[in-house]
């Protein structure tokens, strides 16, 4: 599905106002990708339930460039059946949002324990299978954000699927919760190939302390603190693509450059991220992706991700005063709860792929921003 190793995840594309999901600036977009296509790149990676970008791609791509010039893979949201009919409805509504005729890829949307308990109940394995036999899928995989275990299993009971999307950067490689390394071994064990996801983890490593990034540059001072952290994951044997959510022109152009040539790590610069691994590890407080899942359902519209990373920014080494952090925050909270708003119904921590303990973390940001 890749002709190079790289593929655009539009889950944060360029926006005309911060954390607006629904406002995208679509004059950016459409050069991004006209620039990505140019480059001899076509892999694309969408959802149903990220705002309204599958529109997005129909505007910016679809209508735009031959559909022989492009692969676009979007996903079911498990989350959101009530019903096994709900698929159908889905799915065309899919194709209607894109203008297209078939997806390249599709994918059953992080396939966790609930997720796969509903899989199950409606047969969403055989939806897909039926769908490829109609010629409205090409290839059928899930993502998975869980552990090592459940994706064992998942993979014996259904051999049909013929990829996995797994999130692997060199910061959750050996997470117990996120088991990255676990994940990609059994994806191996299994013959899987593999589309990574939050290589950079949601820009935690292109923004880590400065006596890490330090070490990058002194290595290599042309390649991007972000080029090592895709580059780690597209090294990996049976990664087939790794996504970036890039979100301007700046990034894409600095991970389409070095990945057109793609050149694996060295065994010398495999020593230099576990070097950078250790003292990130010392520094960062909270491993949020920015994904947004969490703050989805919140019932108090807390801006749970946004708080997180502006938290992120005060504990640890990175070159942000508390002032503006606590700034930032004060204009979230004008339009969003505040994090002491939590009631703790625990919605949060199903959504999040993390397995982040959200509500209690709340509260140290409650008493970061807001006990002053």
């Amino acid at each position: 599905m890749f002709t190079k190793k790289l593929g655009f995840g539009l889950m944060r594309p360029p926006l005309n106002v911060p954390n607006d999901r629904y406002d995208v600036n679509m004059d950016k977009l459409k050069l991004m990708i006209d620039t990505f296509l140019e480059r001899d790149f076509c892999y694309f990676d969408t959802a149903y339930v990220y705002a309204n970008y599958e529109e997005c791609i129909k505007e910016a791509l679809v209508r735009r460039h031959p559909r022989e010039g492009y692969k676009l893979a979007t996903k079911m949201p498990l989350s959101k059946l009530k019903t096994a009919a709900d698929q159908e409805r889905i799915f065309a509504e899919q194709l209607a949002r894109t203008d297209l005729d078939y997806f390249d890829a599709y994918l059953l949307h992080d396939m966790g324990q609930e997720n796969y308990a509903a899989a199950n109940k409606f047969d969403s394995f055989s939806f897909l299978e039926q769908k490829k036999k109609d010629g409205a899928i090409r290839r059928i995989g899930f993502s998975f954000h869980d552990h090592a275990g459940l994706l064992d299993e998942i993979l014996t009971e259904h051999p049909e699927f013929e990829f996995v999307q797994l999130q692997i950067n060199y910061l959750d490689w050996d997470n117990k919760s996120i088991q990255s390394g676990k994940c990609y071994q059994t994806a191996q064990k299994h013959g899987k190939p593999v589309i990574v996801m939050e290589p950079v983890k949601g820009g935690i490593l292109a923004d880590i302390p400065e006596k890490a990034a330090r070490l990058f540059r002194d290595f290599n001072p042309d390649m991007s603190v972000a080029s090592w952290a895709v580059r780690y994951a597209a090294s990996l044997d049976g990664v087939s693509g790794v996504l970036s959510g890039m979100s301007d022109m700046e990034q894409l152009l600095d991970n389409t450059g070095y990945m057109r040539e793609f050149r694996p790590l060295s065994s010398e610069e495999r020593a230099v991220i576990a070097e950078v691994l250790a003292i990130i590890g010392e520094s960062i407080a909270v491993p949020c992706t920015g994904c947004s899942y969490c703050a989805d359902g919140c019932p108090e519209k807390i801006a749970i991700p946004n708080y997180f990373s502006l938290y992120n920014n005060v504990k640890t080494a990175l070159p942000a005063p508390f002032y503006v952090e606590s700034v930032y925050y004060n204009r979230l909270a004008q339009n969003h709860g505040k994090a002491s708003d939590c009631v703790g119904c625990g919605q949060c921590e199903k959504a999040c792929p993390q397995h982040i303990a959200v509500t209690q973390l709340l509260k140290e940001v409650a008493k970061t921003f807001e006990i002053r």
